[in-house]
């Protein structure tokens, strides 16, 4: 038996593997647990680990990897036309294996423990925010039931509630007095949160040279820069910058037909947090783009002169994304000059 390509579907506990040859011919089918699955790529000659892109997959990734095998991460999105039949873990491992036969599959590049990291922080934090937010919505709703009209932002909640806790002519019922001091506490708490995952991820930098470079492109500081590494890495899956702005979905979506192009919106594929972080990187830049006189702020001048302001924005997040990629891949720090090009 010799196995050129291994499809895996991955579960939590058991996973089904299909291996083809180098005809695409099936040759082996196997249910194994996740510890005889690392087993037996430890025993399996060196050939191509497939598997999609999914919870687990990075670790496996990196683990085929280090015993020499090919490991590629495909998304599901580009697998599921090679199903055959109906849904089966057997016949996922197969279009898996089948998938990863083809040249021009895209494939996703496999996250380092370090990317994960800083990935599991951006994104407790931005729970924290949303549980803060959700909390904050709920006091609000509650106090207005019974007249007690907060004004919008969290700041003004903030300044709010204590004197609000304190009347003892509002009209608030006891236990609903009571429910009101339980969520300010929560708010409290998840302030403290925010504010402690804040500092961890600023301080990245420090230890992380990728991210210390990002940082010296304008409008990105330490959220964008770590949320960039733990993104893409160093950047190099991608052949030239305008592939990760595409891949944000900074970049026009295309419907061309009959040799007649036709642009529209952006495309607002991928990683929707990141880019919404370099829009308002950009928009910070914007708003200070009349102190200086480099070439990128010239160039930031003439769009604004030319398109409203958000399409400007996006003009400069998208440069900004190819920014960094070339400070990613080439290991240097920003310059300006070579920015405005």
């Amino acid at each position: 038996m010799s196995i050129a390509t291994l499809g895996i579907d991955l579960g939590k506990t058991s996973m089904h593997v299909v291996g083809l040859d180098a005809s695409g011919k099936p040759v082996h089918r196997k249910k194994l647990t996740r510890t005889a699955l690392i087993r037996f790529l430890s025993n399996l000659a060196p050939c191509r680990v497939a598997m999609e892109s999914c919870a687990g997959s990075h670790d496996i990734a990196r683990k085929a990897d280090a015993m020499g095998h090919d490991a590629v991460l495909l998304p599901a999105q580009f697998v599921r036309p090679y199903t055959k039949g109906q849904k089966n873990d057997n016949s996922d491992a197969e279009a898996i294996a089948e998938a990863a036969t083809r040249p021009t599959m895209p494939t996703v590049s496999i996250k380092d423990a370090t990317q994960q990291e800083i990935q599991f922080l951006h994104r407790t934090r931005q729970g924290w925010i949303k549980q803060r937010t959700e909390t904050a919505n709920r006091v609000r709703a509650m106090l207005l039931e019974f007249g007690i009209v907060v004004p919008q932002r969290i700041l003004n909640l903030r300044r709010a509630l204590p004197g609000i806790l304190e009347d003892a002519e509002n009209g608030l019922p006891d236990g609903v007095r009571q429910l009101v001091g339980d969520h300010w506490q929560q708010l409290q708490e998840l302030d403290d949160k925010v504010a402690d995952i804040t500092q961890r991820v600023e301080r990245i930098p420090v230890r992380d040279a990728r991210a210390a470079r990002l940082m010296s492109i304008p409008g990105i500081g330490p959220m964008i820069a770590t949320a960039m590494v733990a993104a893409v890495g160093d950047g190099t899956q991608f052949t030239q910058g305008r592939g990760l702005s595409a891949w944000l979905g900074l970049v026009p979506q295309q419907f061309t037909t009959g040799g007649r192009p036709r642009l529209l919106g952006i495309s607002k594929r991928g990683n929707r947090y990141l880019r919404t972080l370099l829009i308002h990187g950009a928009r910070a830049v914007l708003q200070q783009a009349h102190r200086g006189d480099d070439a990128l702020r010239r160039w930031i001048q003439q769009v604004n002169g030319r398109v409203h302001r958000n399409k400007a924005a996006v003009a400069l997040a998208n440069k900004l994304a190819r920014v960094a990629w070339a400070v990613l891949t080439r290991g240097e720090t920003f310059r300006a000059s070579a920015a405005a090009a």
